[in-house]
């Protein structure tokens, strides 16, 4: 889903907007997104050469998202001769869209000979000569601006100052070689301010591509902007294609992960853990995910380190 929101929608998109009048139109712009979706979905159509649907052999919710992502790519280019170059995008997209619970709120529209639209530049839709205004006449005073509704604070503002700043230690990570962070980490967090968690995916048995599973890390850490200030940790992809988990640690502000994890919609997708920092094995656990230099150990399974992302 990320790799539909973060790849396909973005380069598709400033592909039809131009010729649809909805963005400032420039052919080589036109041309490049041209490119850069059909590397994007080459990645998709390699990966459905060999799966019926996304995730494994069943349609998922992965499939409504990415083929509703996808439809102006039909809509609009994707003639016969691509289809028959792309069959198993093409299978996988009429697929998907003839299920009930697709085509029951999707726009309806039929497949192309060839495409709609082509890099030429929109034509300019003359508008009508305005008649001229009459004379104005005298305004009534305007009336005071509204003022602006304050927004609303985060939950995390009605705890007491801390005594420690969360932003020293992200210093002290990007600055010092990792083993000598964590080492003062350890002997200078206060965990009567702070907690540390323990973050693991709830589908991991769905996970494909580890670098899709690696977007959906990134998805998260863009959601988690509003509590920057509360929060730090990393999350990694563990394994390879198609036998892979996700899973990080994170020290956050307080003794409950809720309010800093809930600004994200999707944080409902990982399970939380809270760990012991007195328990040597909590800390090692904690440090694995922070150094990223040997593999994690899951269900009596080991999964080496594939990629990770750093949220401070």
């Amino acid at each position: 889903m990320s790799f539909f929101n973060s790849e396909v929608l973005p380069k598709l998109g400033a592909w039809f907007s131009p010729l649809l009048d909805k963005a400032p139109y420039n052919k080589k712009a036109v041309d490049d997104a041209e490119k850069a979706t059909a590397q994007v979905v080459s990645v998709i159509e390699a990966h459905l050469r060999d799966n019926t649907f996304l995730v494994g052999e069943r349609i998922t919710l992965a499939d409504i998202f990415g083929a509703g992502l996808i439809s102006r790519g039909f809509e609009y280019f994707f003639g016969k001769q691509w289809r028959q170059q792309n069959p198993n995008t093409s299978r996988w997209f009429e697929t998907v869209s003839n299920q009930p619970i697709y085509s029951a709120v999707a726009t309806k529209f039929s497949l192309l000979d060839a495409p709609k639209l082509t890099n030429v530049a929109p034509k300019k839709v003359e508008q009508p000569k305005k008649e001229a205004a009459p004379k104005p006449v005298a305004a009534a005073p305007a009336a005071a601006p509204a003022e602006e509704a304050p927004r609303p604070k985060h939950p995390l503002e009605a705890l007491p100052r801390a005594s420690f700043p969360l932003d020293e230690w992200k210093r002290q990570y990007s600055n010092k070689e990792t083993p000598d962070a964590l080492k003062w980490f350890w002997e200078n967090v206060p965990f009567t301010e702070y907690s540390i968690w323990k973050a693991v995916y709830r589908y991991n048995d769905e996970l494909t591509m580890t670098f899709m599973s690696s977007n959906l890390i990134g998805g998260l850490n863009a959601r988690l902007e509003a509590s920057r200030k509360y929060l730090f940790g990393c999350a990694s992809v563990y394994g390879t294609a198609n036998d892979s988990i996700i899973e990080g640690a994170f020290v956050i502000r307080g003794d409950d992960f809720e309010p800093v994890f809930d600004v994200a919609p999707d944080y409902e997708s990982y399970e939380f853990i809270k760990l012991d920092p007195t328990k040597p094995e909590d800390r090692e656990l904690v440090e694995l995910h922070w150094s990223w230099d040997r593999p994690l150990v899951a269900n009596g399974k080991e999964y080496p380190h594939a990629s990770g992302k750093v949220f401070k």
